[in-house]
């Protein structure tokens, strides 16, 4: 009987360790879309990719987050930048630490050019941690071309 139970046991072991493996995630190629200014989604959006990588693992993840019209509102300061046609900024000091903290991990941010361009906002000025090697000609375009790479889209 004490044997059957040992059997028993090994076995169930054997099969959690199994399905627990099954259950696995591989490696990710993603792509979020950000393209809204509204704070509380934003910070959900970060909140979403985050959570992301706690269950997949950065090694196992190549993300990036491509932002354009209003979603540059991720990155832009909070105080309203003269001369420009965006007027709502989220990046406080929480969303800048969530967004260095993301960064950390490998996450890629792409800034649509068209925007910048289109609403006067001077990346280094106006974006925390935003640099000419972030930009991309088009955001939609960019959306496009990482999809065709394999990236699967998800929109927060």
């Amino acid at each position: 009987m004490k044997n059957l139970l040992k059997v028993m046991l090994l076995g169930t072991g054997l099969i959690l360790a199994m399905w627990s493996s099954a259950l696995g995630y591989g490696k990710q190629k993603v792509v979020y879309h950000i393209n809204g200014d509204d704070p509380q989604q934003n910070k959900g959006a970060l909140n979403n990719i985050q959570n992301h990588i706690n269950a997949v693992g950065a090694e196992n993840m190549d993300i990036r987050v491509v932002m354009h019209g209003n979603g540059l509102a991720v990155l832009m300061y909070p105080d309203e930048v003269e001369g420009t046609k965006m007027r709502r900024g989220n990046a406080n000091e929480d969303m800048q630490t969530r967004i260095t903290g993301l960064k950390n991990q490998g996450v890629r941010l792409h800034v649509c050019a068209n925007t910048l361009k289109g609403r006067n906002i001077n990346l280094a000025e106006d974006l925390y941690d935003a640099t000419q090697d972030d930009v991309v000609p088009s955001g939609v375009a960019e959306l496009s071309n990482l999809q065709i790479q394999g990236y699967t889209y998800i929109k927060p």
